[in-house]
């Protein structure tokens, strides 16, 4: 006997919905503001720009995982967005105390300001809405 394949369950139903669109929202603007950056000025904010690329990347591959659903992409899910939170706490914390490395802004300095904090909001409602799925059994 062959397993039958199930389809995986959706992680963008409801509130999903609305994180699916904020993290394509992001992967635009850091993908498209660190690209031109670094084609353009990358020898003036190297790291800045460097880490807005890789933020970028960061909220694809989440993007990727909510759209895709099942439990393997909600826990992949959840473990890129504690790694994103990580991420905007390290570069926010490092932009405030030490300036001088960060001759421009990068998507996570100051913990997101120059973004409304979404960086620093997103994977916390990202994270809350994955465990939330997971204890509704939707993943």
């Amino acid at each position: 006997m062959t397993a039958v394949e199930e389809k995986p369950t959706r992680l963008i139903s409801g509130p999903g919905i609305l994180l699916v669109w904020l993290y394509g929202v992001m992967v635009v603007g850091a993908v498209s503001r660190s690209a031109y950056q670094i084609a353009t000025e990358f020898d003036r904010a190297p790291l800045a720009y460097a880490l807005s690329a890789v933020a970028g990347v960061v909220y694809a591959f989440i993007t990727y995982t909510l759209v895709r659903g099942g439990e393997t992409a909600r826990r992949a899910a959840l473990v890129c967005c504690a790694a994103e939170l990580a991420g905007v706490l390290v570069v926010g914390t490092w932009t405030l105390v030490e300036p001088s490395a960060f001759p421009d802004a990068t998507v996570w300095s100051k913990y997101g300001a120059g973004y409304l904090f979404i960086p620093v909001l997103l994977p916390l409602s990202a994270m809350y809405w994955l465990r939330k799925a997971r204890a509704r059994g939707d993943a």
